[in-house]
């Protein structure tokens, strides 16, 4: 089935300034589906996954579900630097347009924390660093993440905006290495020090997200994607 790709770009360790010579160059990407494609039995798929490039492409409407719910991952194709972008229409551009219509203050701090709070326990089921050199690499992996998601997510939280390029991609490196190397409780009182940072904090964030921007969005893409064939570019 043929589809529009309205936004795609380089997102993940490329972004943040965390790449290594070993790194995987990721890819994010935004599509609409035909409009009557979604009104049939048998409906699209939401998600299209390939490897080698490794590349994720959402469908607009599944996209639109989860920046809603504060996820990070998703979020960041809407704030990336100009140059990470590889395709960004005009649909794209006004998506980008409205990012801020996705943001809410309790879902950015329940998402961003809970995805840090994931990381955690995965650090934390490793136990005291008497592991192998590969799964040394997968902790160091997932505290840089840790430490990542608490850190774009506390100052989304406090300013409405997503940072995606790291201030200081050396301190997150050697945090990672810190905590591979058996330091748990340093990812622990990391943890809990941004908790206590997004609990002290007053975001000028809304109560809840502009849902009624988004779905204009999202039924414009709907009305210029209606016919199949992918006609329309948006």
């Amino acid at each position: 089935m043929e589809y529009t790709i309205m936004l795609q770009g380089i997102v993940g360790s490329t972004a943040y300034g965390l790449a290594g010579p070993d790194s995987d160059v990721d890819r994010l990407g935004l599509f609409a589906a035909p409009t009557v494609a979604l009104l049939g039995l048998h409906t699209p798929a939401e998600s299209q996954v390939s490897y080698a490039p490794d590349v994720t492409r959402h469908e607009a409407g599944k996209y639109c579900r989860l920046a809603l719910g504060g996820n990070p991952t998703v979020s960041e194709l809407m704030w990336l630097p100009a140059e990470l972008y590889e395709v960004r229409t005009a649909f794209g551009d006004e998506l980008i347009g409205i990012r801020g219509s996705f943001l809410s203050a309790k879902r950015i701090r329940d998402s961003y924390l809970g995805y840090a709070t994931q990381q955690f326990r995965k650090l934390e089921s490793r136990g005291d660093g008497t592991f192998s050199s590969e799964t040394a690499r997968r902790t160091a992996k997932h505290a840089r993440h840790l430490l990542r998601l608490c850190w774009q997510g506390l100052h989304l939280y406090r300013t409405g905006e997503l940072l995606i390029r790291l201030d200081d991609p050396a301190a997150f490196r050697a945090f990672g290495d810190s905590v591979a190397g058996g330091d748990i409780e340093l990812a622990r009182r990391t943890l809990a020090r941004y908790e206590a940072d997004f609990a002290d904090l007053r975001s000028p964030l809304p109560d809840r997200p502009d849902e009624r921007a988004v779905e204009d969005w999202l039924l414009r893409v709907r009305r210029a994607n209606y016919e199949p064939a992918g006609t329309v570019i948006g």
